[in-house]
């Protein structure tokens, strides 16, 4: 399945590096990402693939909010057919 992970924090040297190992360590392929620096601020959107992750998606998204919060980081993953329902007009 296809999921939008966002990640937001102050900016600092290594996020996507820890990010993406942690998706990586997880069986999450990173199919598209965007990021930016806005003033002090990081902020990432990712398309990822979880369909090789072992784990269900309700633990994914705790895992992610848990180490996002050990690295000061807001870490979020929706599902793209959620996340595609909230922003429709």
């Amino acid at each position: 399945m296809r999921a939008i992970v966002t990640v937001i924090g102050q900016d600092r040297v290594g996020i996507i590096a820890d990010v993406t190992a942690l998706l990586a360590k997880n069986q999450i392929n990173v199919l598209d990402i965007s990021q930016t620096v806005l003033q002090d601020y990081f902020t990432m959107i990712m398309m990822v693939d979880t369909t090789e992750s072992e784990l269900p998606f309700a633990e994914l998204a705790q895992l992610l909010a848990k180490e996002g919060e050990e690295r000061a980081l807001s870490i979020h993953i929706q599902r793209e057919d959620i996340f595609n329902a909230m922003h429709r007009i």
